[in-house]
């Protein structure tokens, strides 16, 4: 017990030695070069197919990590209805998330995701900074859907019905972590478990023959390590030591990196309208003021990881 103990105690002090702008910037590349391979995936499996693929796979890495099915019994019913929404939350929006990029451009799907966080900040702070953000934000918005609106109706109605989502989802996300210590990662891990049997109708089906492809099954499951798994531990690592007006900062370059992942692999090569929206954008998410954006930072528990996630595409 003690070398267990010892052992534990020395992988926590390793892992608090990196910086977390380190952890950060790991996170952030991960963030969508994971949803970039699902992309790549489309080839060979319908988008709502490799959703469902990510939601199961990261469900499963979870499910065998933390056994969060465990901590159920320590939630409140109320606690236990939101992480239940969080699960449909998370299957509809992971659905629309994949339609969309299956659509339109990484780096615009991205800038689209957040207005939601951004029109929140208003809701919880009214002020001139704020404002000065939803406007930033709602430009960049503007100059990245306007050039679209008629070729990419459909994946725009996505990409904002994914946004509308994400909002949803870091409420819910809010309203599961007041639970206590065990909120976080073990309530994320039921409600991935729970989204993927509220995909699975629609995921299985187009899934089709990748489920007895062993490349494609094998690109699905990369897929949701990439995408919910290395870039969620490394949003906590990060965030426990980070406080949130210096974690809204660096949440302000999720755009930029999509933007050069969009690039680099899968070759989408913004226009320079695009670029300058993606730039309004960004400006707008470093500008706005949350809630305990003067907060200190917390000093986080490595090996329970309680914080919870807020990027979740």
């Amino acid at each position: 017990m003690a070398t267990t103990g010892n052992r534990t105690k020395r992988w926590q002090r390793r892992v608090l030695s990196v910086p977390p702008h380190a952890y950060f910037v790991v996170g952030a590349i991960f963030h969508y070069l994971g949803p970039a391979f699902a992309v790549l995936l489309f080839t060979r499996v319908e988008p709502l197919g490799v959703a469902w693929l990510r939601i199961t796979s990261a469900g499963i890495v979870f499910a065998a990590w933390r056994r969060p099915w465990r901590a159920w019994s320590s939630f409140s019913i109320r606690t236990k209805c939101a992480i239940v929404a969080w699960a449909a939350v998370l299957a509809a929006m992971n659905s629309c998330f994949y339609i969309a990029i299956d659509r339109l451009p990484l780096s615009t799907v991205a800038s689209v995701e957040f207005i939601g966080p951004v029109l929140l900040a208003v809701v919880g702070i009214r002020s001139r900074q704020n404002a000065l953000a939803i406007f930033l934000a709602a430009a960049g918005v503007y100059l990245l859907t306007g050039m679209r609106l008629e070729l990419e109706l459909i994946g725009l109605l996505f990409a904002f019905a994914n946004a509308a989502l994400f909002t949803l989802y870091i409420v819910l996300g809010h309203r599961v972590a007041q639970g206590g210590r065990t909120a976080g990662i073990d309530a994320l891990g039921i409600a991935m478990l729970l989204a993927a049997g509220f995909a699975a109708p629609i995921g299985i089906a187009d899934a089709g023959d990748a489920l007895l492809d062993p490349i494609a099954l094998l690109a699905g499951v990369g897929v949701g390590i990439t995408s919910s798994v290395i870039p969620y531990v490394f949003d906590q690592l990060a965030l426990g030591r980070l406080t949130r007006a210096t974690y809204s900062l660096f949440v302000s370059i999720l755009p930029a990196t999509a933007t050069v992942i969009g690039i680099v692999v899968l070759a989408q090569i913004p226009a320079l309208r695009e670029l300058f929206g993606v730039a309004l954008v960004i400006s707008g998410v470093a500008t706005h003021q949350s809630p305990g954006d003067k907060a200190p930072p917390a000093q986080p528990e490595v090996p329970g990881l309680q914080a919870t996630h807020q990027t979740p595409t």
